[in-house]
């Protein structure tokens, strides 16, 4: 039995009309603020810091619940491409099962406090 789900989204934003870093910045840092204030996400800008005219934002969020990480990532991605000035070349969602089958037999548990 699965003990939760962790859920990644990776998006890359591509603005070729930018021409410095300032502007750029300026462009995705407020999206990415308004995105962690909005959702129970954790995210950064991963990619691409240093190019003007494109960046990677990687989103992660952690849940017992498959269908509410699945629709968080959804919601996550969707804001990201209604709220910035630019587009979305390409994105990517990826869930983890944490626990259960052949993961929990690959990994050593930890030792409890006052146990065995």
């Amino acid at each position: 039995m699965a003990l939760g789900y962790v859920g990644v989204l990776t998006v890359r934003v591509e603005m070729p009309w930018v021409s410095n870093l300032k502007e750029k910045r300026a462009l995705v840092r407020p999206v990415v603020e308004r995105l962690k204030a909005r959702f129970p996400l954790t995210v950064a800008r991963l990619d691409g810091l240093d190019a003007h005219d494109w960046e990677v934002i990687g989103v992660a969020t952690l849940s017992s619940d498959y269908g509410w990480v699945e629709e968080t990532l959804r919601m996550a991605a969707d804001f990201i491409a209604r709220e910035g000035e630019y587009r979305v070349a390409w994105e990517d969602t990826e869930i983890t099962v944490l626990g259960g089958g052949e993961e929990e037999a690959e990994g050593t548990p930890l030792p409890r406090e006052g146990g065995p």
